[in-house]
């Protein structure tokens, strides 16, 4: 007879997270750090007696915003490589909901996510439960229904034994690279504490393999024939190389065959920026030299990419009318992507294949002095933009679409003189090379895709597969809780700052040192860019005081260094680059977690570089400036691909 242990539903979902460790390359690493909470009635005396009467080797972390404790773990996951994660849990309805926004994020980066939201009751019995949602239509239906379209897993646990398959196919979600996201498993509150007799063998310890799978031999011979046909071949590093940890092996793929390539915002610092064929960014945030080269390219080399509408410019970017297509991805379903030729493998694994068959075939591309031309072209301009000051009232920002009032109201309201893009160059200099730089949605991805180089591998920390503004305060938590002992530091602007910055409590909980620096540019700044640059007014980017109909008044300054002082932060206001430059410096020599408010003059981000972007824009309109750019909008989807 198998030997039982008797534990509520609860227990035993520690008890096996506990025993979980994932193994690459024959290195084994302890899969689950802990847990992340904020425990509600739905799930304070079920999991929260679980995590306090036996946690084993599990930390217990308190969150303060659902959404923003799953920025975190993301965060940490995705910063240790997918080989490792904090699983989050909430109580039943809104804060089961909050974790909504993050799984999706989660899920369209490919990054490892366990949440555990509570769950109505399974005996119904005091239904309606507090904060429980009810459908007439169906009973059976609860806010946990909302995660079913942004997870990659989801289940609803209305038994106690019905727990050992939702972790066991949990787990095989999480640990697998081609499908990895968020997995969702409802607690039940009731069920949450009832008891069973687990077979003994359900807690033994589990190592689950995160392989290397090559591409088959068609498939590497269809893809070496195209490379062998190509003249100006570029390759696209995305994310895949990073969590493949295949960086080196691309970049002597790129030297051996002089082949330069481009980086997706996933892809960035997999390979060293100052390897001699990187072109840095690539697509509508990407760099003249990446852009300039992939308009000629004759072949596209994307290496575990999305291809999403940034990085290949809305498929506008390649314009070489015998440009073909490879993907290398462990994703089938991303290998498909521009209907062009797969190779369905790991990024390194494959990369190593094709490099052995290239070399037998002797191949080397075409390029004489062209990518050399594009770099050095593209090193003048990361001179000019690091160096663009502010003047006084005959300042020209780099942004000209603006509403006339903007510049001369922030100076004088604020007194900040500092550029965008010369904070951004003061930041690379003033910060150490094995520093962590973190970003998200916003004019500072682009930016920040452009301009930042680093040669950490992982050194470049940025979420733009979702966009999610918000992520970046909890990320900064994240990303220090992976690597302890280096500085970690996030741009963020002040329109995100505003949306989640609730986990600073969470940093001073944890008594974490990181740097936090509020780019506050007095509102949304690259969507004002959006409309203003397709004919549309300034309307509801700015944060301006209402005049009655819309916030068309004058601008609302905010003090971000108080908001800090408030809780316990070390803070700076920097209104110029000397200013700034002093705080870097005195911010090294601090122990608690700091944050610079920088008064950034509106539109002096990076903008264009060969690059278009697809927007849905009016097809009618009164305005005439909208009905010109419509006739712009039109032209470039006619010059895009279609799919």
């Amino acid at each position: 007879m198998e030997k039982t242990i008797r534990m509520t539903t609860a227990q035993a979902i520690v008890k096996f997270l506990d025993n979980q460790y994932v193994s690459m390359d024959g290195v084994e690493t302890k899969f689950v750090e802990g847990f992340f909470t904020i425990f509600g009635h739905g799930i304070a005396v079920g999991l929260g007696e679980a995590l306090d009467s036996d946690p084993g080797q599990l930390r217990v972390m308190q969150g303060r915003n659902e959404q923003g404790m799953c920025h975190t773990a993301i965060a940490f996951a995705k910063q240790n490589n997918r080989k490792k994660i904090i699983p989050c849990a909430s109580s039943v309805g809104p804060g089961a909901a909050n974790m909504v926004t993050a799984c999706a994020t989660a899920t369209v980066n490919n990054i490892p996510l366990l949440v555990f939201p509570a769950d109505t009751f399974a005996s119904r019995q005091p239904d309606p439960v507090l904060q429980q949602l009810e459908q007439s239509n169906s009973l059976a239906t609860t806010t946990n229904d909302a995660f079913k379209p942004v997870c990659k897993y989801w289940d609803r646990i209305t038994r106690p034994e019905m727990i050992m398959t939702a972790l066991i196919n949990a787990m095989r979600v999480l640990t697998d690279s081609s499908e990895t996201g968020a997995c969702a498993i409802g607690l039940c509150q009731d069920v949450e504490g009832e008891s069973f007799d687990y077979p003994e063998y359900f807690f033994q310890k589990r190592v689950h393999r995160i392989t290397r799978p090559v591409a088959v031999e068609e498939e590497l011979k269809d893809v070496v024939e195209a490379i062998k046909e190509a003249k100006k071949p570029i390759v696209i590093v995305g994310g895949g190389v990073r969590y493949s940890e295949a960086g080196e092996t691309v970049e002597k793929f790129c030297e051996e065959f002089k082949i330069p390539f481009g980086e997706s915002q996933g892809g960035k610092s997999a390979c060293i920026s100052s390897h001699p064929y990187c072109l840095g960014g690539i697509g509508v945030t990407g760099t003249y030299a990446s852009n300039i080269i992939a308009k000629e390219a004759d072949l596209i080399i994307a290496i575990g990419s999305r291809l999403s509408d940034f990085t290949t410019s809305s498929k506008h970017l390649f314009q070489n009318e015998d440009v073909k297509f490879v993907t290398i991805n462990c994703s089938r379903f991303h290998a498909y992507k521009m209907d062009g030729i797969k190779a369905v493998g790991d990024a390194k694994a494959t990369v190593e294949a094709l490099s052995e068959k290239l070399r037998e075939a002797g191949y080397t591309s075409s390029y004489t002095t062209e990518i050399k031309e594009a770099k050095a072209k593209w090193d003048e301009e990361m001179e000019r933009l690091g160096a663009i000051a502010y003047t006084g009232d005959d300042f020209e920002p780099i942004i000209q679409a603006r509403d006339p009032r903007t510049i001369p109201e922030f100076v004088k309201l604020t007194k900040g003189k500092i550029t965008q893009t010369a904070a951004l160059a003061a930041i690379r200099r003033g910060i150490d090379a094995d520093a962590t730089i973190i970003t998200a949605g916003g004019s500072l991805p682009s930016c920040m895709q452009r301009m930042w180089t680093t040669d950490k591998r992982g050194g470049y920390h940025a979420e733009y597969g979702y966009s999610c503004m918000g992520y970046e305060v909890p990320a900064t938590l994240g990303v220090k809780f992976a690597e302890p002992e280096n500085e970690v530091y996030c741009v963020v602007g002040d329109s995100s700052f505003q949306m989640l910055h609730s986990e600073i409590m969470t940093i001073m909980q944890e008594k974490q040192k990181v740097n936090i620096l509020v780019f506050d540019n007095c509102g949304f700044g690259c969507i004002n860019n959006l409309e203003m640059n397709h004919g549309i007014g300034s309307i509801a980017t700015e944060f301006r005081y209402t005049d009655g109909k819309k916030p068309a008044g004058d601008l609302i300054p905010v003090d971000y260094a108080k908001i800090a002082e408030g809780y316990g932060l070390k803070a700076y206001t920097c209104k110029t680059i000397e200013e700034l430059e002093i705080a870097l410096a005195d911010a090294k020599k601090q122990d608690i977690a700091c944050l610079f408010d920088l008064k950034v003059i509106p539109k002096t981000m990076t903008d264009g570089y060969e690059s278009w972007w697809n927007v849905g824009i009016a097809t009618t309109s009164t305005k005439e400036s909208v009905v010109k750019a419509c006739e712009g909008v039109m032209e470039g989807r006619e010059e895009a691909r279609k799919y």
